[in-house]
C-alpha cells in the first residue's frame, strides 16, 4: 500500500469511518483515482463527501472518487479472502511459470499470498509479486 493511500485511509477513518478505501492511485495527468466502498453501497452523495473531506489534495491532483465497480481492484489480503470462489485476474511484476497474467477462481488467500486456479493450473502468488489484480465478470 502506498503512503498516499495510507494517509487517505487514516483521514477518512475519522471523517467517514464506514468507508473502505479499496485503491488510491495516481494515474497519468496528475489524477488521483480513489475507489471506495461502503456497507450500504456507494452513492454520488458519498463520493461528494469524500471529495470534500480530501479537498486539500485537489491542490496537487485532479480527484476522481468512485465505487470499485464490477471489475473491483483487489489490493489487500482481506479483499482476496472476501472474494474466494470468484474469478479474478492477477498480473505479476515478473513472469511466473512463463506467464505474467493469471485468470481463474480465487481458491485461497493467506496473509502472504493468494492462490488462483487458472487455466494454466493452480498457482500461489505472493502479494509482493502482484502488480495489479481485479475481479472479472463470470
Amino acid at each position: 500500500m502506498s503512503n498516499l493511500q495510507a494517509d487517505i485511509e487514516a483521514r477518512l477513518a475519522t471523517a467517514e469511518p464506514d468507508v473502505e478505501v479499496v485503491l488510491a492511485e495516481v494515474v497519468p495527468g496528475d489524477t488521483l483515482r480513489i475507489f471506495i466502498d461502503h456497507p450500504e453501497g456507494v452513492t454520488l452523495a458519498l463520493c461528494e463527501r469524500v471529495t470534500r473531506d480530501l479537498g486539500d489534495l485537489r491542490e496537487r491532483f485532479a480527484l476522481e472518487v468512485s465505487s470499485p465497480g464490477t471489475d473491483r481492484p483487489l489490493t489487500k489480503p482481506a479483499h482476496f479472502r472476501r472474494f474466494l470462489g470468484r474469478r479474478a485476474r492477477v498480473r505479476t511484476r515478473d513472469a511466473r511459470a512463463g506467464h505474467r497474467s493469471f485468470t481463474g477462481e480465487l481458491v485461497g488467500a493467506t496473509d502472504s499470498e493468494v492462490t488462483i486456479a487458472a487455466d494454466t493450473g493452480v498457482i500461489a502468488i505472493p502479494y509482493d509479486d502482484i502488480h495489479r489484480s481485479n475481479l472479472v465478470e463470470e
